[in-house]
């Protein structure tokens, strides 16, 4: 037999030579396009819920919330378990499916059988899907850091999630950004329990004041002239003197109460749980780019 197949290749050596040229150019499109990574990508096929409930204490959470979910998400099609994670504020439920499930056909069917676990949930608790990555689509880090001395933390931090993410996000590929270190900016309210026993304000009619006053309001067209003019009522905040202006009631001799009266605001940073340092030489800003499922590491 391998005499024959050698007599054969010699009395056809064009032949043998083009499938030998055909194969070589497969060898080199096949090692051109074969996606490349660091680390075998061997973990399961799972979907993410994340839930947040701001403020809560984790047993609360563990109750309320993923027992709710995980009871709920066991029912998906094709699932071999489900985890689930609670801590202050957060819960985190890992549905687990079948090595051949695809991906976003898992995804659709969580979110499909999400949609009724949502009844089920406590006021303020607000599930969403994780991004759609695997354990190991950790791709690339990233720091954000300024020896000048020009910026600090809070700009550092500021320039990363509104210039630097967005940026990233739009790369084909690219599932999400993580960030990490710094100080996230927020409107800071202050209250003063002295002045608000003093106007006889609860603190609850200052959050409802504050939340109600933060958005627009949709309106109607007015015609003049044969000229339309869209009506609405810009309310959203844009500085911190929008926010002490928010009115909560009348003090006895018949001027208002504002936020700023019993109140005081700033902007300052959330609190933290957590930072990102450089070698030992001070604290920084950092990120990970995080890649979709079934992308090629080289091309993201």
């Amino acid at each position: 037999m391998l005499e024959r197949i050698i007599e054969w290749s010699v009395n056809h050596k064009l032949v043998v030579l083009l499938a030998t040229f055909a194969v070589s150019l497969g060898g080199i499109w096949a090692m051109l396009e074969t996606p490349v990574d660091a680390i075998p990508d061997l973990s399961d096929v799972q979907v993410i819920v994340m839930t947040e409930w701001p403020g809560q204490a984790p047993e609360l959470v563990e109750d309320q919330v993923t027992y709710s979910l995980s009871t709920e998400l066991l029912k998906v099609p094709r699932t071999k378990y489900v985890r689930g994670m609670s801590q202050f504020g957060l819960s985190a439920v890992y549905v687990v499916f079948e090595d051949d499930v695809d991906m976003y056909w898992a995804r659709s069917r969580v979110l499909e059988y999400l949609n009724s676990a949502r009844e089920r949930l406590p006021e303020g608790a607000m599930p969403m899907l994780g991004p759609d990555a695997t354990g190991v689509g950790w791709v690339m880090q990233y720091i954000l850091a300024d020896t000048s001395g020009r910026l600090n933390l809070a700009e550092l931090r500021s320039l990363q999630d509104w210039v630097v993410k967005p940026a990233l996000t739009a790369v084909p590929g690219v599932a999400e950004i993580a960030s990490l270190g710094g100080f996230e900016q927020q409107y800071q309210i202050e209250v003063d329990p002295a002045k608000l026993l003093a106007f006889g304000i609860p603190i609850s009619k200052v959050v409802s004041a504050v939340q109600a006053s933060n958005q627009d309001v949709g309106g109607r067209v007015l015609e003049l002239g044969g000229t339309e003019y869209v009506v609405r009522g810009r309310g959203r905040f844009t500085s911190l003197d929008d926010v002490r202006q928010v009115a909560l009631g009348t003090a006895p001799d018949g001027t208002p109460v504002t936020v700023g009266d019993v109140a005081n605001v700033q902007l300052g940073p959330e609190i933290r749980r957590g930072i990102a340092e450089l070698g030992g030489r001070g604290e920084i800003v950092t990120g990970w780019v995080v890649m979709r499922f079934g992308e090629n590491p080289l091309q993201v």
